[in-house]
């Protein structure tokens, strides 16, 4: 039972305003700092891997803190965690907009990270707790669809804001503001009255785990698979993964319960949170950087392209949920995850034209946006409703940590393919090319040109676009397999099934 005050049907509807204006400001931090990318390396400079942290160290601890945000706002109160969570990350995107380096840029954006875990999390469980039945599904698929505004909007926003008053400008978060002062005043405290407190050595190695792992992979290009850095952080990753399974099958009460995953539909749960960091999360920063740096477009152009990918997350979610009552979510995830994956064999074979491109990117998005409304749902589903912050922080966990972890793998694996492409057409020698790739992959091509003067621009150009098409084969065919395994995952679910998968004996409060 759940320690929580009953309030009227127009409060907690309030509560939902609330927590789906924070959940509207994220992609904007997210998706930003991409369209801004070059105006950011030009202002304050930085190495192709302190570029790469400006989206990734986001990431980074927001995918490694959400499950101990989950914990938190079990043990110590979900509306304390999520207020907490706000004002950390309306004072990290001033930090972010006053920066007078890339260092410490990249410091503010894992401090807005880590603020977005602890806001996201304490409201997704406030939702929990406020809504039942079929009105938690609702109130979930308006969650996601308010994050689809922000995915939406957020680059012909950020554009906008870019060409009249400068990049620092997509910092100011008067959204945040408005959601911390309703949250102020509508959402009623809760917290698991079970609860025994933080599992700080599971959230310490899976911490230490994920970071090390981005880390390792970030550098890999740079230094090679072999250098001692990258070696000892897979090594650490590794050994703190191993420590962490550890820490949680002997914990009383588990941050994560490993016991979930003997059900086929927690498994499924899992997969969807990962599906969209393929084929859908990794394009927010990619397609920015190819639009804007190598192909020369405008941040107002770019950013009309990418609300054709990002712009059916303002209606389908919703739409997805209203035919769960009807069509098995199996069914609707399974589909909509095939769908993005022709969308994304369809990019790589189309050219760099604007109206060209808009169909592929509305199929991508359209695919993404059927699975996106059903989610978060799904997730609060998997656990008892006083676990709901666990089952927030799992899920959520699993979907920006593998967000951030494809980023850094895609990156690496552009930047592979990049330094193949160009010491096949001859522009660099081997041990050049590496280097010249990591420059490349960031949008520079004019920095990459003074490295290579014996290659044009035209080359370079070229170099990244056959790049970027073979990557997006390589994506499409990681979203079919991760279509067949939802789909399989999740089979057994019919539209009218959430009931929480049962806890084991010892789990049960």
């Amino acid at each position: 039972m759940t320690l929580k005050i009953t309030i009227g049907p127009a409060e907690r509807w309030l509560v939902l305003l609330s927590v789906c204006l924070a959940a509207m400001t994220m992609p904007l931090t997210f998706t930003g700092p991409a369209v801004a990318l070059s105006r950011i390396a030009a202002d304050l400079g930085g190495s192709p891997i302190a570029l790469n942290w400006v989206t990734n160290a986001f990431m980074l601890t927001f995918g490694a803190s959400l499950m101990a945000a989950g914990a938190l706002a079990d043990n110590h109160g979900r509306k304390r965690i999520f207020l907490v969570g706000l004002a950390l990350y309306i004072l990290a995107s001033l930090g972010a907009m006053l920066a007078p380096d890339i260092a410490w840029f990249d410091v503010f954006r894992a401090a807005q990270g880590l603020g977005s875990a602890l806001a996201f999390a304490g409201g997704a469980s406030a939702l929990a707790q406020e809504f039942e039945g079929p009105l938690r599904l609702r109130a979930f698929s308006l969650l996601g669809t308010s994050f689809g505004i922000g995915l939406a909007f957020g680059p012909i926003a950020s554009g906008l804001l870019i060409a009249a008053f400068g990049w620092r400008s997509i910092f100011v978060l008067v959204v945040a503001v408005a959601s911390a002062i309703l949250g102020l005043r509508t959402i009623r405290e809760s917290r698991d009255p079970d609860a025994t407190g933080l599992d700080w050595a599971g959230a310490g190695t899976f911490t230490v785990a994920l970071a090390s792992l981005t880390y390792g992979v970030l550098q890999a290009p740079q230094s090679g698979w072999a250098d001692p850095l990258v070696v000892t952080l897979l090594g650490v990753t590794v050994l703190c993964f191993v420590l962490f399974v550890v820490v949680e099958r002997r914990a009383r009460r588990p941050m994560l319960d490993l016991t979930l995953f003997r059900f086929p539909r927690f498994v499924g749960v899992q997969f969807l949170a990962a599906a969209p960091a393929y084929g859908f999360v990794v394009l927010l920063v990619l397609l920015p950087i190819r639009f804007i740096g190598i192909e020369g477009m405008s941040e107002i152009k770019a950013g009309q392209l990418m609300i054709c990918l990002s712009g059916p997350l303002l209606v389908l979610p919703l739409l997805a949920g209203q035919l769960a009552r009807w069509i098995a979510p199996a069914t609707i995830c399974g589909v909509g995850l095939l769908v993005a994956a022709a969308g994304l064999v369809w990019l790589s074979l189309t050219p760099s034209i604007d109206v060209a491109l808009v169909a592929p990117l509305i199929l991508i998005g359209v695919g993404i946006a059927l699975p996106w409304g059903l989610m978060d749902g799904l997730a609060v589903s998997v656990v008892p409703t006083e676990r709901a912050g666990m089952a927030v922080g799992i899920f959520n966990t699993t979907r920006v940590a593998c967000e951030g972890v494809a980023l850094a793998i895609v990156m690496a694996t552009l930047s592979g393919f990049t330094a193949a492409q160009l010491t096949a057409r001859g522009a660099a020698s081997s041990s050049d090319a590496s280097a010249a790739a990591q420059l490349l992959v960031t949008g520079n091509v004019g920095e990459t040109a003074r490295h290579l003067p014996m290659a044009g621009a035209t080359v370079l150009v070229e170099a990244y676009e056959t790049a970027s098409d073979r990557l997006l084969i390589v994506l499409a065919v990681i979203t079919i397999v991760t279509a067949l395994v939802v789909f399989l995952g999740l089979r057994r679910a019919s539209a009218a099934e959430h009931e929480a998968v049962p806890l084991p004996a010892c789990q049960e409060a």
